[in-house]
């Protein structure tokens, strides 16, 4: 296989995250497989895929990103997702399933709460990258510590 081009991972490609070279990858699976907060599986120059799992009764956690557009997709449980145009002032409230996703323009704060009784998983795309290359949270404790 040529050296700039990753394979699938779960088709014998156990690589984390390979950075800005062609890639390919279940989104779905990939997701379901996943029991970390937060695992970055691609990072390019100006787009990166994360996946993420959400805990009963566990949120994202209210957060705004100032120059990052978001997309959010539900790959298997139940959310609540809150956005609006301050921390105080959540004027978009929907439930949302699986294959649903979320668009969250940058500047908008927004929260993802797993509504379910089993845990929430989801893929985020954010342009551009918000998280160093690599990254995984165990979970959000640890997301919230390297975070500061």
């Amino acid at each position: 296989m040529d050296s700039f081009c990753s394979m699938e991972r779960g088709w014998g490609c156990p690589m984390a995250d390979p950075g800005a070279v062609p890639f390919t990858v279940n989104i779905p699976r990939e997701s379901r497989q996943k029991q970390n907060f937060r695992t970055v599986i691609w990072t390019g120059n100006h787009l990166q895929l994360t996946v993420m799992c959400i805990p009963v009764c566990g949120e994202i956690g209210l957060e705004l990103h100032p120059d990052t557009d978001q997309l959010i997709r539900i790959e298997e449980g139940q959310a609540l997702v809150r956005m609006g145009k301050s921390r105080e002032k959540l004027t978009c409230q929907r439930r949302i399933g699986v294959g649903d996703a979320v668009l969250v323009p940058c500047g908008t704060w927004h929260n993802v709460i797993n509504a379910g009784n089993r845990p929430l998983k989801l893929s985020s795309l954010y342009a551009p990258p918000q998280h160093p290359r690599g990254t995984v949270h165990r979970t959000k404790a640890d997301a919230e510590y390297e975070e500061k």
